[in-house]
């Protein structure tokens, strides 16, 4: 993947990279350049709802600043890393620290939501007083129905999917098996105000094409770039993207899962299949605060 970027940290011997950007560097480099690009990819080709095609690379929005750190194999490092970046603080109540970040890893959901298509869109953003702090992280998914959190790697689905998936956080998976194109929006957690972040990374299981997986960021209509996923590498099957953006507020993120929707008797490209089937697990985001941001 090629990147334009203030400095490229390369480590040896280690399954991930990271590309960082300070503010420092950023003045300085403005000085000699109008703008830093940095490497989009555009999901350009739909059939039925599923994005299963990249053509094009449209340009990002002007002068985007981004620091993008992705992994693949062993992720631990480049968590840690990103973790560092966008709040070393977990806050876990509302009007939490500001400087702090939010996690979600699906393994609290109730059993009831659990092995079903019947996830609530607004789960982890519950804005009744009595509810407990946990479910109000500031975070809606959008959409229709068929969102999925599942304990068994989806094998009700389809029994090859079970050594197909495996959780990051064990041991609930998630899915969108409506759509391959997982929309989610941010609020002011346990409120109905819109709110934005610097911030967002999730992690992904069995990504088996450079192609196939990415997050696409918006704050408001305008897109802040588009980041794949890394095929997985190693044994675990992990793949994690997370980009921090210190001039510019999300609102939006739309996670591409794969080129194909899990389905009884739908194979994955390395089980047999010509898809990419792809779920996701861990969520990882910085403070939502209330925003303002011209649409």
């Amino acid at each position: 993947m090629g990147i334009n970027t203030v400095s490229i940290l390369r480590r040896q011997n280690k399954s991930y990279q990271i590309k960082t950007t300070t503010m420092k560097n950023i003045k300085s480099k403005m000085k000699t350049a109008f703008a830093i690009a940095i490497t989009v990819i555009a999901m350009a080709s739909c059939k039925k709802d599923t994005y299963n095609s990249i053509e094009n690379i449209p340009p990002p929005a002007p002068n985007v600043q981004a620091t993008f750190i992705k992994a693949s194999g062993d992720i631990t490092n480049a968590l840690a890393e990103f973790r560092h970046i966008i709040g070393d603080s977990l806050n876990t109540k509302p009007n939490a620290n500001p400087l702090g970040r939010r996690e979600i890893n699906w393994d609290a959901v109730p059993s009831n939501l659990t092995n079903n298509a019947n996830f609530p869109l607004n789960f982890f953003n519950n804005t009744d007083p009595d509810a407990p702090a946990g479910r109000k992280r500031g975070f809606v998914l959008e959409g229709g129905s068929s969102f999925r959190v599942d304990s068994t790697n989806f094998s009700e689905i389809d029994h090859s999917y079970a050594a197909q998936f495996q959780p990051f956080s064990p041991k609930r998976v998630f899915a969108y098996l409506g759509n391959n194109v997982t929309i989610g929006k941010f609020k002011v957690p346990g409120s109905n105000f819109d709110a934005s972040v610097k911030a967002f990374g999730v992690i992904f299981s069995d990504v088996d094409d450079d192609n196939s997986t990415m997050v696409e960021f918006l704050s408001g209509n305008t897109s802040l770039g588009i980041f794949k996923a890394p095929k997985r590498s190693g044994n675990t099957g992990f793949s994690f993207v997370g980009v921090f953006f210190p001039n510019d507020e999300i609102t939006t993120v739309k996670i591409i899962s794969g080129n194909g929707l899990l389905a009884p008797g739908v194979k994955d490209v390395s089980d047999g299949g010509s898809l990419d089937l792809v779920v996701m697990d861990d969520f990882l985001y910085s403070e939502p605060r209330g925003f303002k941001v011209a649409l």
